[in-house]
């Protein structure tokens, strides 16, 4: 009967819009956090700075323990987060790698009952930036960081969604060509060849 149900609802659905079917990563529930370090520093020697750059975040492995509450549905999340970054030189190389201070997170997410078979994950995002331009201070560099942390609870589901058929064919890749010096050259204004002279 409820599959009967069903494929009515998919009927008139279809008789409005076309439909796929389609296995995706869905987000069962997700939030925010923030974390700030007033300073990470980081020794670099004699090397000449650049710039910070910061790696995604990811979860320490044997760290993720999800227990029961009281709730139904609700679990209990113990991890720990990891941020790693590079210091760069002036042209893009790398001087030094490090990470920022572990973050450690226990909260409490939707983590649904499901079937022995179907797997959830808990999966992290993050964004970091610099608070303040870092300071050098002999061999190491100091700055403060801000990062925005997110959490999801991902599981892969079929959906079915509206579709509007397959994607337009893409525009034609522009093939690499080295520029000639000597093009700009051919349409490039004639100079005066002799100094001004002073006039009236």
């Amino acid at each position: 009967m409820a599959e009967t149900k069903l494929n009515e609802k998919i009927d008139i659905f279809q008789q409005q819009q076309d439909v796929d079917c389609v296995i995706v990563d869905k987000v069962f529930a997700s939030c925010q956090q923030r974390e700030c370090f007033p300073q990470i520093e980081v020794e670099i020697g004699e090397k000449h700075f650049g710039r910070i750059r910061f790696r995604p975040g990811f979860i320490v492995p044997n760290t993720l323990i999800v227990t029961d509450t009281d709730t139904p549905n609700f679990r209990r999340v113990r991890f720990t987060v990891r941020i790693p970054f590079q210091v760069l030189d002036p042209h893009g190389k790398v001087i030094a790698e490090d990470h920022l201070p572990d973050i450690h997170k226990d909260i409490i997410l939707y983590l649904p009952d499901a079937r022995d078979e179907f797997e959830f994950r808990i999966v992290v995002e993050t964004a970091s930036d610099e608070l303040s331009t870092p300071i050098r201070s002999g061999k190491t560099i100091t700055f403060p960081v801000g990062t925005f942390i997110i959490v999801k609870v991902v599981g892969t589901v079929q959906l079915l969604i509206p579709t509007y058929g397959y994607c337009p064919p893409p525009p034609e890749c522009t093939e690499f060509s080295p520029t000639d010096v000597c093009d700009d050259f051919e349409y490039a204004d004639f100079p005066d060849f002799f100094p001004p002279q002073l006039i009236g």
